[in-house]
């Protein structure tokens, strides 16, 4: 059972880095693999990683984030929940 929280209760309330790298990383795999593009893109952006970022920077991923504590317990936190900073291209 996948329990969804509004509130992020673990961790910080943005993304954190290597959060960011596995979404764009993940995203990338899937677009180069033939998935569909869910974000308007620039004319700039060509490569997979590129089009990833665009859709992360633009929050049309519907992805969550699983937040593990070292007792086991955890938490699912849509991505469009969480604060982002804008990734710089």
């Amino acid at each position: 059972m996948i329990n969804l929280v509004k509130n992020a209760l673990i961790g910080p309330p943005k993304l954190t880095r290597f959060e960011r790298a596995r979404i764009v990383g993940a995203r990338s795999l899937q677009l180069s693999l033939g998935a569909p593009i869910l974000a308007p893109l620039p004319d700039s952006a060509v490569e997979p990683i590129e089009i990833a970022v665009v859709e992360l920077n633009e929050k049309v991923l519907p992805l969550a984030i699983r937040r593990t504590l070292p007792e086991g317990s955890f938490q699912d936190i849509p991505l469009i929940d969480l604060q982002q900073t804008r990734i710089l291209q």
